[in-house]
């Protein structure tokens, strides 16, 4: 009788278009928060909704103190998005991100300061209504210089804003997941943009998750945009 692999066996023979080093460090994390669960079952829906990828990349970045950010309450150009995605996101941090949302359905909203800017985003004051449920790739999104942000809002590619290296490992982190989980359970990504605008405009949780969902392509595609980022640096 053959051995059924166990989820840290799948993870260890998980591959995922990242650098060696970043794919090691999320593999790493992954085995380890698997490990550190109660069981079997909890940890194949941390790994299946982002839970687990999610939790590596907030630990990698509260070690972190990066010097001379320019990142501030209000300063928001970071948060016009482009195109109609927004970003990356997992199945927990849309679910959070929409109930952070959800009660503030009806409001103005910041599409009323900037027709490409998050729903999250407060109109007049420009600070984020979502902040302590905000995602990776809003946490991890950082510049040193404010004219450059607002540079790059205007579709201008110039040095200064950036992500920072835990965002890359989260990726690899949930690309591994979805790996690991192949035929077993699905590993889904969603829309920014389209999450936090259907919480504002009160669509139902499980229809924005339906709308928002990407196609798996697309985690493919972000993955190895981010090893160009990496190799970049």
């Amino acid at each position: 009788m053959s051995k059924i692999p166990t989820l840290a066996d799948r993870l260890n023979k998980a591959r995922t278009p990242s650098t060696p080093e970043v794919s090691d460090r999320a593999k790493r994390g992954l085995v380890a928060y698997i490990g550190a669960q109660p069981d079997t079952a909890r940890a194949t829906k941390d790994l299946a909704d982002g839970t687990a990828a999610t939790g590596i990349g907030r630990v990698a970045l509260s070690g972190l103190s990066p010097q001379g950010l320019a990142c501030a309450d209000g300063c928001a150009f970071c948060c016009i998005l482009s195109g109609a995605d927004g970003g990356t996101i997992t199945e927990a941090e849309a679910v959070a991100l929409h109930s952070a949302l959800a009660p503030l359905a009806g409001q103005p909203d910041g599409r009323a300061w900037h027709p490409k800017a998050c729903p999250s985003l407060d109109p007049e004051t420009r600070s984020c209504r979502a902040y302590e449920a905000r995602p990776m790739i809003c946490r991890a999104y950082v510049s040193t210089d404010v004219e450059a942000c607002k540079s790059v809002s205007e579709g201008q590619a110039v040095p200064g804003p950036g992500t920072l290296g835990p965002y890359h490992t989260y990726l690899a982190a949930i690309g591994l997941s979805r790996a690991a989980l192949k035929g077993v359970k699905r590993v889904s990504t969603y829309a920014l943009a389209q999450v936090a605008a259907a919480a504002v405009d009160g669509v139902s949780l499980d229809e924005a998750l339906v709308h928002a969902r990407h196609k798996p392509t697309e985690l493919d595609a972000e993955l190895k945009r981010s090893k160009r980022d990496i190799s970049r640096v």
